[in-house]
């Protein structure tokens, strides 16, 4: 089989700092009262922030979707980074306390998210894939879910890999959801690196201190390019492009794919040594 390779893959590494940023990088997702949603084309992601605070916010029925409600045709999945909260699908409530993960079904019609606490508003991470079939709603407790230790305190990389979504757990159409934690004093998350074409994937940093960073590494193995990433910012990672980061201290993100193919092990290895 032919691959065509994306013009995009083959430019990025001439992209001035403004220009990467612009096309890999989104920040400003959660905003105290408001749900804000961005637009991917790869994979028709859609992912954004949502912050109740006083009163509930309302999945919307957006325009651009062509369709009665938000997920007649998708699914998603969302992660509480906040104070506890509450999901409300379809008349049946769902506490969300701190990761706790909801998966949403296709053809869910009514979703909105409430803080329980307003001066501890919850922080809902939301990712939406389309759907080519039905499963039904379902709550993942945090504290249930299984974390497992990989890498070392001699590389600097000892973390611990949770599975929330994931199809040994439950079937979904696309979508793969989780969350790495470092260790501290760790700081490189997934080595080596490796790029996966079956499917896209989107990663969003969280707990990381105040005037720290994380360094990312994007692009096709040969050509790499970094990211500053602050507190709260996600990284759009296309198939053809590596994701690995390296912290000014440890930190936290999700991790959430879509594509043709859900197995988790299903990578192409971008080894340490090869990188350019």
């Amino acid at each position: 089989m032919h691959y065509r390779t994306p013009s995009a893959s083959q430019l990025v590494g001439t992209y001035p700092t403004a220009q990467l940023r612009e096309e890999f990088l989104a920040g400003g997702l959660f905003q105290a009262g408001a749900a804000n949603f961005r637009w991917w084309e790869t994979d028709r992601t859609i992912f954004g922030g949502i912050v109740p605070l006083a009163e509930p916010l309302v999945l919307p029925d957006r325009p651009e979707l062509r369709s009665a409600f938000f997920l007649e045709r998708r699914e998603a999945g969302a992660i509480n980074l906040g104070g506890p909260g509450v999901a409300r699908v379809d008349g049946v409530e769902y506490a969300l306390d701190t990761q706790d993960t909801l998966y949403l079904g296709r053809g869910t019609k009514s979703v909105s998210f409430a803080s329980r606490d307003p001066a501890r508003p919850a922080r809902i991470w939301f990712v939406s894939y389309p759907a080519h079939a039905t499963y039904p709603v379902r709550l993942i407790p945090g504290k249930d879910v299984k974390g497992v230790r990989l890498g070392s305190r001699e590389s600097a990389n000892e973390r611990i890999l949770h599975k929330v979504i994931y199809p040994d757990a439950f079937p979904t159409c696309q979508i793969v959801m989780g969350f790495t934690t470092m260790e501290p004093g760790s700081v490189w998350n997934t080595l080596p690196p490796h790029t996966h074409l079956r499917r896209s994937e989107v990663y969003l940093y969280y707990n990381v201190p105040e005037n720290n960073a994380v360094m990312h590494f994007m692009g096709p193995p040969q050509a790499t390019r970094h990211l500053v990433v602050r507190n709260l910012e996600a990284v759009l990672s296309p198939p053809w492009s590596i994701h690995s980061g390296c912290g000014t201290a440890a930190y936290s993100f999700v991790w959430v794919m879509g594509g043709e193919n859900q197995e988790f092990a299903d990578m192409d290895s971008a080894p340490v040594a090869e990188l350019r």
